[in-house]
Order: structure tokens, then C-alpha cells, then sequence
């Protein structure tokens, strides 16, 4: 028999049937790479988890191709055995990261209950070669420090005479044809996009400097077009998944606060093994016993990559107004829910700030908010910068405005003030990464690239 020819019920089938189960970003990645144009196989439906409300949707046909004229529908990951018996699927392929190994093999079981293969793509089929040098930063787990590393890596390359375009791993929400390539130079075009909360988090902060970002679904395109006003791609990853860009340089950031993940995660520990520079973050803050355990690992998965260490310390403009407070924290949202942190720098500064006490806002949560502490209920006393649509926004500020605190805590790299209105006062917390000893990350980029 042929390679890609199924007998099924006595009927010729010359096409595999597959479901790609994601959460509106690898998924749709590894669809255009490896699906889109492959007549061997038939892509029957997406899944989709993780994110709220991406479910319901299809994959549009400008973005599906010629073999999908009527594009793809995308349902719930929580129909998927009735989605494999009624579509007579083939083969499922899981596409999303920042989950434990346990948590992919207990899929793996479900999938081969059903009776087809369970598939993941590698990087030999799913990554893109780029015409300029590639810096892709990623990590062992969301929450990590992958961001303020990020900007740490760009400041260096610019400083070294590079014109540095940012790259930002998918989080497309909205009307996916519309966002199959988008270009941020400005907060204009965050209004124009109509970009989440989380999206607003990822690349304020590149505005802020001066970097253009470019994010979206089809990123053979958004690579070509990036391409064209950088010296150097700087891959901004997200949710530690996998470069989709083949990097030059892999920079990995594991987090000693959850030690022990950088081998129990997907594919946050493929990461680890692939890195050429692993970053250990957050070692000011952390237990000594828990960055030891870290850089064993590190050193067990890869002896050649080389180490740094470095902690996130934190910025507050009026430290002085915390003091004496009752302070409600407000934390980047993914860390806290399926990066599984009970906190976060909020938390870091009420405490070494002298607050009198955090208050617990699930009493006050309304709507998708008091949804998220249900489905999240480790959470702990903080609320998650949820906002994944105007409704989660809405329900986000209704929930601060009726949590009974002195003073609002911003721990996230968006101003959250400038999408809603407080009945209280706000303070910010910014981190940046701040490397201890060395090698530094510039002494080794330096190494890498010589001064343009």
C-alpha cells in the first residue's frame, strides 16, 4: 500500500484525516507549514484549550489555502473523542506548549483510546529559515523572565549597531484573516489591531524602545516581511514554545522558583536541550537549594550550553506610598494561570515595601474574572491581568473597582490605566533583568556578532 492511502469501510481514501489540538498560535503555525499544501492529508477540525473564547471560530479559507475552500472549524478541545469517531480521524497532532509531560501523555492516552495516532511535529518541519541572523529568546516555563530578557538581548544588539525587529510568537484572538501579518510601530497600531491585554503586555514594551514588532498567524509571510528593515530577527517567544525561526543563537530562561520544570515540561525542557545560552533568572529571590537544583539540571540536559545568572530586580516610582496599605495585586495573567505561579513581582513589592496586607479580590471577581479563579483555584491573593476581549476587560475593571483596598499594584508590562479606569489609586512595578557575574549576555552576544 502507498504511503498516505487508508483502505477504511472498503472505500479508497487517499487523504489522512487530522485533527490539530492547539490554542490559536503553534497550531496554526504547524497547519501552514506542514498541512496547508499537503494533499496527502485532510485537515478536519482544530481543537483549541488554554485561552478563552478562541473556540467556535474557523480557519479562514484566504488563510487555509486551495485544499480548504470552505476553511477550517475550530472547537473545544473537550469535544475531542466525538470529534475523532465523527470525523473518522486518522491521526491527532498536539500543538500547544507550557503543559507537563504528564499532562501530554494523559492526551496521548485519550487519542490512542480513540484509535488514531498521536503525533508532534519536530523542528525539522515546522521551523522557517531566515535570510538574516535569528536571536530567538524562549523559555522553560511562562513567568520565567523571558520578557524582560528580551529587552534586555534588543538593547544590546542596537547598542552594537544592529537594527533589531522583534518577532512576537502568535496570540491571534480576533478575526485571524485580518491578522494574519501584523506591524506595530506605535500605540496607534495597538488601537488599530485591537489588541488583548496580553497581546498589549508582549509589545508596549518594544514600542517603548523604539522596536518594531511584527506578530500574527502566517509567519512564512512575516518573516519575509520582517526581513526587510532588520539586520538581525529577534524571536520574541511566548508560552515556552519552540523558536519557529531556525535562531543563529537560542537563548533559554529557566526559573528556579519552580525548579524541577525545566525537566518536566512540554517543550519547555527540549528548549533547555536545545539552548546555546541558558539564562538561570530570578536567583536573588529564589532558594539556594532551588537554583542548585536548577543548574544541575541545566548542566545534565546540556554540558554545552553556556550558563548566566541573573535576577529581575523591581521598580516602583512612590515605593513610600505602599507602606501601611491594603494592597489588591494585579499580576500578568498567563503567568498565573496555566504557568501555575502563585505570584509575582506585585507580591515582591507589597511585601518588601511594607504593605499591611494583600487583599483577596475573588470575593469582589464578576463575570470571566470570577470564571478564571474557578478554573485557576491555586490562583492565591491576587487578581490575573485577564483580557482577552472587551467583555474580560469590562469585567477585569468592574472586578478592581469593587475589591475594597487602598492602593492598586500593577505588576505588568502594560499600563493598565491607559484601558481602564480605577476608583483608587495605582502604583507600577517594573522589572528588567540585571545579570550576575560572569559571562554577561552582552559579552556573549558580542562573541557571537561582531559590532556592525
Amino acid at each position: 500500500m502507498r504511503p498516505g492511502i487508508i483502505f477504511r469501510e472498503n472505500s479508497l481514501m487517499t487523504r489522512n484525516r487530522v485533527i490539530i489540538m492547539g490554542a490559536a498560535g503553534r497550531d496554526f503555525h504547524n497547519f501552514n507549514l506542514y498541512f496547508r499544501n499537503n494533499d496527502t492529508y485532510e485537515v478536519v477540525a482544530f481543537t483549541a484549550t488554554q485561552i478563552p473564547d478562541i473556540d467556535g471560530r474557523l480557519y479562514p479559507a484566504e488563510l487555509a489555502g486551495p485544499l480548504y475552500p470552505n476553511g477550517i472549524p475550530i472547537y473545544a478541545e473537550s469535544d475531542l473523542d466525538k470529534l475523532i469517531a465523527q470525523f473518522q480521524v486518522d491521526e491527532v497532532v498536539f500543538a500547544y506548549s507550557d503543559v507537563s509531560h504528564e499532562y501530554v501523555m494523559h492526551r496521548a492516552s485519550q487519542v490512542l483510546a480513540g484509535g488514531p495516532n498521536f503525533v508532534l511535529l519536530g523542528q525539522k518541519h515546522t521551523q522557517l529559515t531566515s535570510a538574516k541572523p535569528v536571536v530567538s529568546i524562549c523559555a522553560a516555563r511562562t513567568g520565567s523572565g523571558k520578557s524582560q530578557t528580551t529587552r534586555r538581548v534588543s538593547t544590546i544588539l542596537r547598542q552594537m549597531g544592529y537594527r533589531v525587529v522583534a518577532v512576537r510568537h502568535p496570540m491571534p484572538y480576533g478575526d485571524l484573516a485580518r491578522q494574519a501579518v501584523q506591524r506595530f510601530a506605535g500605540y496607534d497600531d495597538l488601537d488599530r489591531y485591537d489588541v488583548t491585554i496580553e497581546e498589549r503586555e508582549e509589545y508596549e514594551p518594544h514600542l517603548d524602545r523604539g522596536v518594531v514588532v511584527y506578530a500574527g498567524v502566517d509567519y512564512e509571510r512575516i518573516l519575509r516581511q520582517a526581513e526587510q528593515e532588520a539586520d538581525i530577527v529577534l524571536w520574541d517567544g511566548g508560552n515556552n514554545d519552540l523558536p519557529f525561526f531556525k535562531p543563529d543563537c537560542h537563548i533559554v530562561v529557566v526559573d528556579p522558583h519552580r525548579a524541577g520544570h525545566e525537566v518536566r515540561y512540554h517543550p519547555g525542557e527540549s528548549n533547555v536541550r536545545m539552548a546555546d545560552i541558558i539564562v538561570i533568572n530570578k536567583i536573588d529571590t529564589a532558594a539556594p537549594e532551588a537554583v542548585a537544583e536548577v543548574r544541575d539540571n541545566v548542566r545534565r540536559l546540556n554540558p554545552d550550553a553556556q550558563v548566566v545568572e541573573a535576577a529581575s530586580p523591581i521598580f516602583v516610582d512612590q515605593p513610600d506610598q505602599i507602606r501601611g496599605k491594603r494592597v489588591l495585586v494585579i499580576e500578568d495573567g498567563p503567568t498565573l494561570t496555566h504557568g501555575e505561579m502563585s505570584y509575582g513581582a506585585g507580591v515582591v513589592a507589597a511585601r518588601r515595601f511594607g504593605a499591611a496586607s494583600l487583599v483577596d479580590p475573588r470575593e469582589a471577581a464578576v463575570g470571566s474574572i470570577r470564571d478564571t479563579f474557578l478554573r485557576y483555584p491555586n490562583t492565591g491573593t491576587l487578581l490575573p491581568a485577564m483580557g482577552y476581549g472587551q467583555q474580560q476587560v469590562a469585567d477585569l475593571q468592574e472586578t478592581i473597582n469593587r475589591t475594597e483596598a487602598d492602593l492598586v499594584l500593577i505588576a505588568t508590562p502594560v499600563d493598565l490605566t491607559r484601558l481602564i479606569k480605577l476608583n483608587k489609586p495605582s502604583q507600577r512595578v517594573r522589572y528588567e533583568l540585571q545579570e550576575i557575574g560572569q559571562p554577561t549576555l552582552m559579552e556573549l552576544l558580542q562573541a557571537r556578532f561582531e559590532k556592525k
